[in-house]
């Protein structure tokens, strides 16, 4: 009911106002969240997909950081590995040296014992994350008689 007194202009502004008040606070929460769609009542069907993609998101940054630590294991390994390779390179070297004649046996015994000492402790520091690929607890690792046992019992089956 309009009445003398009711100003026209005066309510139009407001109802103005008010429009682009909720307009400017739904901006300002989109803005402040980074998200178009911040809650269901903005688009439920939107909202659900990008909840899901949210979470997807998420479970794929978990699986990339496990990636990488295993990755990070993997070149631990590797680089020991890589070290271990060229201690033994040494190794061969001092056992083909020690084939001349009037080369000291005791010293090369000495300098090939130096250098299983390192593969043992490269081995052993060769840990990542309470974890040492290198590092085994194989009782019969150093047996040939067994593990050449265990080689004839494959080739047999």
């Amino acid at each position: 009911m309009t009445s003398i007194l009711t100003n026209l202009s005066a309510m139009s502004a407001l109802q103005a106002l008010r429009s682009a008040s909720g307009k400017l606070q739904e901006t300002q929460i989109q803005v402040s969240s980074g998200l178009r769609i911040s809650k269901a009542s903005d688009n439920a069907a939107y909202w659900s997909i990008a909840t899901t993609m949210r979470s997807d998101r998420r479970a794929v940054a978990a699986a990339n950081d496990a990636l990488a630590v295993g990755a990070a294991k993997v070149d631990t390994a590797y680089s020991a590995m890589t070290s271990v390779v060229d201690v033994l390179a040494e190794f061969k070297a001092k056992i083909v040296a020690a084939k001349e004649k009037g080369i000291d046996l005791n010293k090369v015994q000495d300098e090939l014992d130096q250098l299983k000492a390192q593969v043992v402790s490269i081995s052993q520091s060769a840990s990542f994350n309470g974890q040492n690929w290198l590092n085994t607890n194989v009782a019969d690792i150093y047996d040939p008689d067994l593990n050449k046992a265990k080689a004839a019992r494959k080739k047999v089956k």
